[in-house]
């Protein structure tokens, strides 16, 4: 089903379950947004609840989203308690055309730039690929003395396996929820 409804980018899978008998539930899981219905539902209210659903998960997301001037306040703060203060970005701002990088660094410009897709996840990992863009006004490259600086971060090994495991959940194929739903 193509998304047609709501503010949400890509497709729109819907599972219909037996065992599910009146919650309606919808995460996203890639590029797509999964919506679970119990498999009683017409299709006018599988309709009807894709768009509940779309409209429910924008609005959660845009609450997480931070816009570009908090970006910057929260890679000021990053600099200061980092790397001190020694990284001043000449601007900070998220960008839609980043989908193989989380992140990138224009030195001579001063230009940090982070891809939309960290909207949401969790707050530690934002700071690491912000910290690591700070890092490069600092140190261009990922040689030794770039990584000295990321060590000052306590959560950057964290971060990093979490980034792993999007990617590689990004690689998987679509298989079947695992709670059968």
């Amino acid at each position: 089903m193509a998304d047609g409804v709501g503010a949400a980018p890509g497709e729109v899978e819907v599972r219909r379950s037996s065992r599910r008998r009146r919650t309606v539930s919808a995460y996203r899981e890639g590029g797509r947004t999964v919506v679970l219905i119990p498999a009683r539902m017409s299709k006018d209210e599988e309709r009807r609840w894709v768009s509940v659903m779309l409209d429910k998960l924008a609005a959660q997301e845009s609450r997480r989203m931070l816009d570009d001037g908090e970006l910057a306040r929260r890679a000021d703060r990053l600099s200061r308690q980092y790397l001190q203060g020694r990284a001043r970005p000449a601007t900070v701002r998220w960008v839609t055309n980043q989908n193989t990088r989380w992140g990138s660094c224009t030195p001579a410009e001063g230009s940090i730039r982070l891809s939309h897709r960290l909207q949401g996840m969790p707050d530690y990992v934002l700071d690491y690929v912000l910290l690591h863009e700070l890092a490069h006004l600092l140190v261009p490259g990922h040689g030794p003395r770039f990584w000295r600086l990321l060590e000052a971060y306590p959560r950057t090994e964290r971060a990093r396996g979490f980034l792993e495991g999007v990617v590689a959940a990004d690689r998987l194929p679509n298989v079947p929820s695992p709670r059968g739903e």
